[in-house]
């Protein structure tokens, strides 16, 4: 076992064309370290939906340059079985360590297989790429990113030539493709032959942009922008300006590229201090809103002032407040959310005689909605757009965000002034969410166990009304690992992440409002089940 594990190592160390993860496996094999070599040969990191996403090291449950190549000539491979050599396949890519290797082998691989392969200027938003794809009729797109991981992370995204991520059985037979490719030195990767493109595609994105708002509308709204150290900071200005708001006070420790991500924990807008610098940024110049982007700008948080303070509003909040707004407009079409979000959008949706449609999680999912007008995930992540891109888009959703903001203002109200009014329209409807993250992934597949070998009769004192296990799949839904709860006004969904090892469970409860003096006792109602449900589920799951 020992023997075979490193002639393992010795086979990926003659392969591997990167020079620091060979000197990290060499080093490795010469201290005889078994444990580091086991974690790094304990199999290949998993292509799915999502792609790829791990820790960046040496071996093949590590994100590295033998990885990628071998991913890059598996897509290659597949897109030639479905008809498509010669084919453009953009590639994008992100700040993170590595990135730019990964987009230019990516490039050489695709060169090599005799399709054509065009790179991204330099490192950009994600939404870029996804709108780059249909623009320059792609059959493919790859952006090299791992969005709000840990610093150490990278991942790999592909779409198709339709603009979107990739659903099955796409992954699996881009994953067989993968498995399929032999030796590194039989996969050619010429020096050249690739095109780098020029700030025109930025340019033809950011003049989509325009699309988003509606001409002569109020642009007033005063803002403070983190890129949070990834690439949004040059690409939001550039749309703010372009759409004459005032231009954005930057978060300066946070508002250039940067690897490491210095001044977080997590580069993700919804962890515990990951604001605290753009709070104080705004305590100090006193904006209207507080805008945020995760690393490759395709999620946006919002906060805003409240009692004094600022507030982080939740995906939900920022999700119906979207909604109301492009309702207000007159917008016609469908609605579509994935099914751990607010119920919320559905009444919206049915009070302005708009379809409304629930799909699995990811926009890879809703971006594929018949008809699809506006689409949005609680997890920061709204499509406002989704004839120029048909993905989430954290500059366009700012730009909308900012533009209901400078509305509001004119009439003297506010982003929370509109939440009461939908509250009093549609009852309260009050999300959270309780996460956790493990270092063992059998703490995850030990709850789900549980939980579905004896689910909770009750949970804050109301009775479950129906309980589903999703992987069985319903009328509406392919299946899916995750759990359904309904509760006498309240709903519950527990399922595993896709890209963390973390286990999220997302609630909602809906309490009535007969009238404005109702509000503040709803909310106190809301916040207290909301407690009760997650003491209560932790309990359930083990957790």
């Amino acid at each position: 076992m020992q023997q075979d594990l490193i002639a393992r190592a010795r086979t990926w160390l003659a392969e591997d064309p990167d020079p620091e993860t060979r000197e990290e496996l060499a080093g490795l094999i010469g201290a005889g370290d078994l444990d580091a070599l086991a974690d790094r040969f304990a199999g290949t990191l998993q292509f799915g939906t999502a792609g790829l996403r791990g820790e960046i090291g040496a071996g093949p449950m590590r994100m590295n340059r033998s990885v990628v190549i071998r991913a890059a000539a598996g897509l290659a491979a597949y897109l030639k079985a479905q008809g498509q050599t010669g084919g453009l396949v953009v590639i994008g890519y992100d700040a993170r360590y590595k990135s730019a290797d990964f987009a230019r082998d990516t490039a050489a691989v695709m060169t090599g297989a005799g399709l054509r392969a065009a790179v991204l200027p330099r490192p950009l938003p994600t939404p870029v790429l996804a709108y780059a794809i249909r623009h320059l009729g792609a059959v493919a797109g790859v952006e090299v990113t791992a969005s709000h991981n840990p610093p150490r992370d990278n991942g790999y995204k592909v779409y198709l030539g339709d603009g979107s991520q990739i659903v099955p059985p796409a992954d699996t037979e881009i994953a067989a493709a993968i498995a399929a490719v032999g030796p590194l030195d039989g996969v050619p990767r010429p020096e050249s032959g690739w095109e780098i493109l020029g700030e025109e595609v930025l340019a033809a994105y950011l003049a989509r942009t325009d699309a988003v708002l509606t001409p002569g509308s109020p642009r007033t709204a005063r803002t403070v922008y983190t890129a949070m150290h990834g690439v949004g900071t040059s690409v939001l200005t550039a749309a703010f300006a372009r759409a004459g708001f005032p231009a954005p006070v930057l978060v300066a420790e946070q508002a250039e590229p940067d690897p490491a991500f210095p001044t977080v924990a997590f580069p993700n807008p919804e962890e515990p201090g990951a604001m605290d610098l753009a709070f104080a940024t705004a305590r100090r110049t006193q904006p209207d809103i507080v805008i945020a982007n995760d690393p490759d700008a395709d999620r946006c948080a919002v906060a805003v002032p409240d009692d004094g303070d600022w507030r982080m509003l939740r995906g939900d909040e920022v999700g119906a407040l979207l909604a109301a707004h492009l309702v207000d407009r007159g917008v016609s079409g469908v609605f579509a959310e994935s099914i751990v979000s607010s119920s919320l959008l559905g009444r919206i949706a049915e009070k302005a005689g708009l379809g409304h449609e629930e799909t699995l999680t990811g926009f890879k999912w809703i971006a594929r909605v018949e008809g699809l007008r506006y689409g949005y995930e609680e997890a920061l992540g709204y499509c406002v757009d989704p004839e120029g891109v048909r993905d989430k888009d954290g500059i366009t959703a700012a730009l909308l965000v900012a533009e209901l903001a400078s509305v509001l203002k004119e009439q003297g109200r506010t982003l929370l002034d509109l939440l009461d009014d939908l509250a009093l329209a549609h009852g309260l409807h009050a999300t959270d969410q309780l996460s956790v993250r493990v270092e063992d992934l059998s703490v995850i597949a030990n709850a789900m166990r549980r939980l579905r070998e004896t689910p909770p009769a009750a949970l804050a004192g109301l009775p479950v009304t129906s309980a589903e296990d999703l992987a069985q799949g319903t009328d509406l839904l392919p299946p899916t690992d995750g759990l359904r709860y309904h509760l006498a006004g309240a709903r519950v969904i527990v399922r595993p992440s896709g890209t963390e090892p973390k286990l999220k469970c997302y609630l909602e409860v809906v309490v009535p409002v007969g009238s404005p003096e109702e509000l503040p006792a709803a909310r106190a109602k809301g916040a207290e089940l909301l407690a009760g449900i997650k003491s209560d589920l932790s309990a359930a799951a083990g957790i």
